[in-house]
């Protein structure tokens, strides 16, 4: 028989399922639900033999999963490809997306994922868009607080409640896992200084110890991250375009580190964000700009490339003398996290950015379209480094046609920097305007 999970009659979630061994797991099977807040739904039939999907129009709908029953204590461990994922690969599923109720995230965590990445766009999108912010934001207005700082009361009360659902999981992997990101203002992205203060702060309001604090990788804020690093604060360094960035960020945590001045490194930890599916986006369009039979090949291949060249560069950084005397110290390596993992062209599979990025020791945060089709389709293989020398090929190919990868990651940085202030000031207006229309302040 079905069981249904309904998550607006859980009030004290249970999250210790996420993450239990094979060996405490039933050989029982039912079946359950898992409600995604998506207004285009899939709903699911995964069967041993086959799959089938059939698209509907409501706005709350499930995906019906495999689920094992543990022994003794009946609390459900749904089983799906993500937990498969984390325990045959060693790669982390992360959810792209955060709004309130922030308990919407607790069926997301009983099929696997594993943490949570936030970005301006996110909180524009959840806190314009819904009623739910309301109540705290005449609270916090009626309090004298501006419209800078109630939105980032709004903001951190999400971050809290996120990072308290996902601490059984930080608490199991000893802090490998289990985090939730909240990135400073994109007004700071070219201010080293301004970015460190306010790195310092947002982990101090926080105050949780799986929570990661955004940082960009621009030029002017890699000198930020090896400082906030020093600090002992945690880093999800975010908006990476390029592998020449990709290095600098890499020195930046391993030079913060040394900096630290800790004997004990084990609770600093850190994910490199590498954005993909934005990556070709610009070179699909330079491609078809050069029109040859070579060049158009060649589109689609470019992010996915790039990818595994920066895994490589991955692997050999976090090797040798230099990383095992930090290792000594309780370091851990600062994981590639797989970001832009949804596909923007629909002419591509809907798992392009995930399927061939599977590798141990990294993360692939995906939004609602991404983690629904891997659920539904994804086959759980080891593939980031499956065929190198091909990756090097594509990489070096694209070069070759005159498009200069330097500028491709200068200009998706600057996109990236431009959409996320713009989301910023859009959501401050509307906050504004929101509160004109509560009548409880004039401007």
């Amino acid at each position: 028989m079905a069981s249904s999970l309904s998550v607006s009659k859980i009030t004290t979630p249970n999250t210790n399922s996420a993450s239990l061994p094979e060996s405490l797991r039933s050989r029982s099977i039912k079946t359950c639900f898992l409600p995604f807040n998506n207004t285009n739904h899939f709903k699911t039939n995964l069967s041993a033999s086959s799959l089938t999907t059939t698209r509907e129009n409501r706005f709350v709908t499930s995906l019906r999963i495999r689920c094992s029953q543990t022994d003794g204590n009946g609390v459900p461990a749904k089983r799906t490809v993500l937990h498969d994922l984390y325990e045959k690969q060693g790669q982390s599923p992360w959810y792209d997306n955060l709004c309130r109720p922030v308990t919407d995230l607790i069926p997301l965590i009983e099929s696997g994922v594993r943490g949570v990445t936030s970005n301006p766009a996110i909180f524009q999108k959840a806190i314009s868009s819904s009623s739910a912010y309301n109540d705290q934001f005449r609270e916090l207005v009626q309090a004298g607080k501006d419209i800078d700082s109630a939105y980032w009361e709004l903001v951190v009360k999400d971050i809290q409640d996120a990072c308290k659902l996902f601490e059984s999981i930080y608490d199991q992997t000893d802090g490998g896992d289990g985090y939730v990101s909240v990135e400073v203002s994109p007004r700071l992205a070219e201010d080293t200084e301004g970015t460190i203060e306010a790195a310092k702060w947002l982990h101090k309001v926080v105050s949780r110890p799986n929570v990661y604090i955004k940082i960009p990788a621009t030029a002017a804020c890699v000198p930020s991250i090896k400082e906030v690093i020093a600090n002992g604060i945690s880093v999800n360094v975010t908006l990476i375009f390029s592998l020449e960035r990709y290095e600098a960020v890499i020195d930046a945590y391993l030079d913060g580190l040394e900096a630290s001045g800790l004997n004990d490194l084990s609770r600093v930890t850190s994910v490199a964000s590498f954005f993909v599916s934005r990556v070709d986006t610009l070179i699909d369009k330079m491609l078809e700009k050069i029109g040859t039979p070579e060049a158009l090949d060649l589109r689609g291949k470019a992010a996915v490339a790039q990818a595994a060249l920066a895994y490589q560069l991955y692997q050999r950084k976090f090797s040798g003398p230099r990383w095992e005397a930090l290792v000594k110290k309780g370091a851990k390596k600062q994981r590639l996290l797989w970001a832009s993992t949804s596909v923007k062209n629909p002419a591509y599979p809907d798992t392009l950015y995930v399927a061939p990025l599977i590798g141990p020791d990294t993360v692939s945060t995906m939004p609602d379209q991404a983690l629904q089709a891997f659920i539904d389709h994804g086959a759980v293989a080891r593939t980031i480094d499956s065929n190198a020398s091909e990756a090097e090929g594509i990489y070096n190919a694209i070069q070759k046609l005159g498009i200069d990868w330097s500028y491709v990651g200068s200009q998706l940085e600057l996109e990236g920097v431009d959409s996320f202030k713009k989301a910023f000031d859009s959501l401050l207006d509307s906050l504004q305007e929101k509160a004109k229309s509560l009548k409880l302040v004039s401007k």
